[in-house]
């Protein structure tokens, strides 16, 4: 017997060790790392990560916290959060400081997988489609404080094990982290992922990461294999025995290690598999001690009572056959004091060389040891209750697995496992018709299982699945007999309807629940309901209905104590009488929502109710207030929640464009689209598209634009559909694609005004409208295309019409609008004049909105110049410059500067050139002859090349005019250069 199998110093893997501790810099510096460390089995990933943990805490400058947990080779859904739990245990043992500054919620959360934390003071809800993200928010709440003193290495060993829970909070985690000090390293082995692998396509995306490291662990060479035998050896190895062990374990330093511990020094026959060189050494053990051997590769990590029991061992005699393993390095004890094998390959390669007999009488011995020793199965522990689950399906004891099966969902489910109680609930759902209806459990019929089954499905996600258990749970029904319970599972049917994009259908299936449901019911599902469907009218834009109905659903969630609904209503409540006029009364609501989610320490809630604040505010052009109130949120939020956090953030980001600082509308961008989903990506989308538009950045907001497209058109939320629409059309309209301008604004107002009161919404798109239709008359007259000119005014006049009705509807935001059309109306007739755009202009300053007060007086300032009035075109000019100039404009900035290039206005900028007031030069633009010649083919659409051939030059000096042209004119293309010609009569 051998007393040492392993090297006792670190050898080779220079490279991968460096680049895990430029990982854990980065790190603590503040920029969370990703590390995807694979190899082959045995290659040697667990000591390379426990060699840097030795060197982090040999690191006097920097305090770390290493926190490890292990996956578990089970079936599907049997441990939820295995590596997690396991690496957050010495967390829990020591209390660290960082639970004390947890907050109730959160801690009220994790107390689900981790008892320990429930102080009893605080109960959550554990059943709605939000709380495994809810749990999720937890965990990173609490990896964030403990990386607030020291860097946290987070390391979770053998993901190729990992529960389908774990790759859930994993891909969490990896698109959430933000500032963090931590450093999340993922180690799997590579040999293990066959094709199908639900590891596979999470390596996948999480490669692509940017903070992602991937290093995959190759074998020694025969250098470092040397000098690992030399250590382990006491001394030099023989050169035969190097080469004879290399050629054999080829490199794999767990292989080499068992090869020595059986016995073999490379000079006999040797196993020819790693598997044979462990049954070797199997074999080696008495009897006794190879059934404990047995028992714990089916069973995985036991402790000594339950050993006792399946392998009927007195006391003394289960001593001695523990003590012989433990000796011969082939089982351990962890943490926990259970017996588990040294090496997990050690453990395959026994369970694999089982008989299907012994497998399944150790398994069905297991399950019952397993049930006694956890007084009569009552499920209180989620591991054994799955473990015991397990057993009893492998045994092939269908009514024992079917009464285990259902009790281990239910454990799954109370620690917001969802995946797992899914597949766990579907397992019993095979298993039902399998078994006579007297061995079911007791008071569960197959209803309540798909109504369970299909309550896991939506938690995790899969709703088309869950749709389709919640249709057969109510053909399982009589909707007479079992009205309350067929209305509840109704109730959950409309929301799963409506998180599949099928509004309408949704609404109505709700409102057929809602009709069987007693007023006087004193239950909670009359309240959620109601709040729900306020809600949904008030999305789709119903705010007289959502109005009217978000009363009678408060009346009810007082009634019974629900703060979750009543802080939803209130919030519908306050956004919908906002919309409608009642501007004080709908504050009062909103501010009483935030009161109500804070008194329950609802972070989620409260953050909800001052984004919506914020939002309404700005609607009724309270711009300033509205940003205060969005920073004031974020300033209560000391822990975010992600999925409110990041709708804060972007809040915050949309209030500071519209308030004119730029600068921090960039700065609250924070989440990358990679890591957001729903509606929140589609915001972040629409918020970059905004802000591109605005500085001129047209690729990119188009590209940021098309990547919204998809999620609108699956959208049935106006304030989704109006920004994308009039954002759409703008940028169309800037590319001088008019045509498409006018499809996009028809387009959202077509959807918009079949179903919504979001008069906002609707000026907002119908503003752009405005712009594209004047543009159109504009080029109409320039062509002389009276056609062109006559649909374009009528166009303009329906728009106008619009406006003018949602200014009367509205308030100050959409009187600007208003004013802003006015002006353009003008500018569509030809007729457009000074005094039009200044008020437009007036009435944007006075809601600070600085963007759209900027272009108007830059629309001021051209028609000062048309007029001839230069001073105070210059005047209008020098606002619209000092404007942009502040915001970062640079579109709007290059058409000032153009503008007074060619109306030789005085707008303090070195380029211009001022002419004495009232003198027209004939040629303001300083072209030359040849390039009016030029211009003239251009404004009738002629090529470069037909340039070239009518004017006898080469198409590369035709193509260098053209460009000439347009910097003299101050325009980015040829149609605006045709435009222009065609007004100063210079073709």
């Amino acid at each position: 017997m051998r007393t040492r199998l392993s090297s006792s110093h670190f050898v080779g893997r220079v490279g991968e060790l460096s680049e895990l501790l430029l990982a854990a810099r980065e790190a603590a510096s503040g920029r969370p790392a990703l590390v995807l460390l694979g190899g082959d089995s045995g290659v040697g990933k667990t000591r390379l990560v426990g060699e840097l943990e030795a060197r982090l805490g040999g690191d006097e400058e920097t305090e770390t916290l290493v926190l490890r947990g292990e996956g578990v080779e089970q079936g599907d859904g049997e441990l939820p959060y295995a590596p997690l739990l396991s690496a957050l245990r010495p967390v829990i043992r020591t209390h660290h400081p960082a639970l004390d500054s947890l907050t109730s919620g959160s801690r009220a959360q994790l107390a689900a997988i981790l008892p320990a934390l429930d102080d009893g003071r605080e109960r959550v809800e554990r059943t709605g489609p939000g709380s495994q993200l809810r749990l999720f928010e937890a965990v990173l709440e609490l990896l964030d404080l403990l990386s607030d003193g020291a860097l946290v290495v987070l390391v979770l060993e053998d993901m190729h094990w990992a529960d389908q829970s774990t790759r859930t909070l994993v891909t969490f985690l990896a698109r959430s982290l933000r500032q963090e000090r931590l450093a999340l390293i993922l180690t799997y082995r590579r040999d293990e992922l066959h094709r199908r692998h639900p590891l596979r396509p999470l390596l996948a995306e999480l490669e692509r990461l940017e903070r992602a490291h991937r290093i995959e662990l190759e074998p020694f060479d025969r250098d470092e294999l040397s000098e690992v035998l030399a250590d382990i050896l006491g001394g030099p190895p023989d050169e035969a025995l190097v080469s004879r062990l290399f050629a054999r374990s080829e490199g794999n330093p767990l292989y080499t290690e068992e090869l020595l511990a059986a016995g073999l020094d490379g000079r006999g026959p040797t196993p020819q598999s790693l598997r044979d060189a462990f049954l070797v050494r199997i074999e080696r053990l008495s009897p006794e001690a190879q059934r404990v051997a047995r028992a714990i590769a089916v069973g995985r990590a036991l402790p000594e009572s339950v050993l006792g029991l399946v392998c009927a061992l007195d006391r003394d005699h289960l001593a001695l056959a523990l003590r012989e393993a433990l000796a011969e390095q082939i089982l351990i004890t962890d943490e926990e004091e259970r017996f588990c094998f040294r090496h997990a390959l050690l453990r395959e390669a026994l369970y694999d060389d089982l008989l299907p007999g012994e497998r399944g009488d150790l398994h069905l011995a297991l399950a019952r040891a397993l049930e006694q020793s956890q007084d009569g199965g009552r499920g209180d522990d989620v591991a054994v209750s799955s473990a015991i689950a397990s057993h009893y399906t492998a045994a092939g004891d269908q009514p024992a697995a079917l009464r285990s099966t259902i009790t281990a969902a239910t454990a799954a489910e109370r620690v917001l496992a969802s995946g797992e109680a899914a597949e766990l609930y579907e397992r019993a759902l095979e298993l039902w018709p399998r078994v006579p209806a007297e061995q079911r459990p007791d008071g569960f019929d197959r209803a309540e299982l798909l109504s369970r089954a299909a309550r896991t499905h939506g938690m995790h996600r899969d709703r088309g699945r869950g749709e389709t258990l919640l249709r057969e749970a109510l053909r399982e029904l009589d909707p007479e007999r079992d009205r309350a319970r067929y209305a509840a599972l109704l109730a959950r049917l409309a929301r799963t309807i409506w998180s599949l994009n099928r509004g309408t259908e949704a609404v109505e299936t709700g409102e057929r629940a809602l009709a069987m449901l007693d007023e006087a019911d004193p239950g909670h599902v009359r309240p959620s309901l109601l709040a729900w469907l306020t809600r949904m009218k008030f999305l789709r834009g119903r705010y007289r209905q959502a109005a009217e109905d978000g009363e009678q659903a408060l009346a009810a969630a007082i009634a019974v104590g629900d703060r979750d609904a009543e802080a939803e209503v209130r919030n519908t409540l306050g956004m919908a009488r906002v919309a409608m006029g009642q501007v004080q009364d709908g504050l009062d609501q909103l501010h009483r929502a935030i009161e109500v989610a804070r008194a329950s320490d609802e972070l989620d809630s409260m953050l909800t109710a001052y984004a919506n604040l914020a939002d309404t505010l700005n609607t009724v052009g309270r711009t300033r207030e509205a940003l205060s109130v969005a920073q004031e949120g974020m300033a209560a939020n000391p822990r975010r929640m992600i999925r409110s956090h990041d709708w804060m953030t972007m809040t915050v980001s949309e209030l500071a464009f519209d308030f004119g600082d730029w600068d921090m509308a960039r700065e609250y961008l924070t989440p990358p689209p990679e890591r957001l989903t729903g509606v929140v990506l589609m915001m972040r989308h629409l918020r970059e598209a905004e802000l591109a538009l605005g500085r001129g950045e047209l690729d990119r907001a188009a590209e940021v634009i098309e990547a919204a497209g998809p999620l609108v058109d699956a959208s049935e939320q106006p304030q989704f559909i109006g920004v994308f629409g009039a954002l759409c059309g703008e940028l169309r309209r800037r590319r001088r694609d008019l045509a498409g301008a006018r499809q996009a604004v028809q387009g959202a107002l077509d959807r918009l005004e079949v179903c919504t009161d979001d008069v906002m919404r609707i000026a907002r798109v119908t503003a752009v409208g405005m712009r594209v239709e004047a543009d159109w008359a504009q080029r109409g007259r320039d062509l002389r295309e009276r056609g062109t000119v006559r649909e374009a005014l009528a166009r303009a006049r329906i728009h106008l019409d619009r406006l003018a009705a949602a200014a009367q509807e509205g308030g100050p935001v959409e009187r600007a609008h208003l004013a802003e059309a006015r002006a353009e109306m003008a500018r569509a007739r030809g007729r457009a004049a000074a005094p039009d755009w200044a008020r437009a202009a007036e009435a944007w300053e006075a809601l600070e909105r600085i963007y759209p007060a900027a272009v108007a007086r830059w629309r001021e300032a051209e028609c000062h110049v048309a007029a001839g009035d230069r001073a105070a075109g210059a005047q209008a000019a020098r606002r619209a410059l000092q404007a942009a100039q502040k915001l970062g404009s640079t579109w709007l900035m290059a058409e000032v500067r153009g503008l007074a290039e060619r109306g030789r206005l005085d707008v303090g900028t070195d380029s211009s050139r001022t002419a004495p007031a009232g003198e027209v030069p004939e040629d303001p633009f300083g072209l030359t002859p040849r390039e009016r010649q030029v211009l003239a083919l251009v404004a009738e659409g002629a090529t470069n090349r037909q340039i070239g051939q009518a004017l006898f030059m080469a198409e590369k000096t035709a193509s260098v005019h053209v460009s000439r042209i347009l910097s003299k004119l101050g325009v980015q293309g040829r149609t605006e250069a045709a435009a222009v010609a065609h007004r100063q009569r210079l073709a």
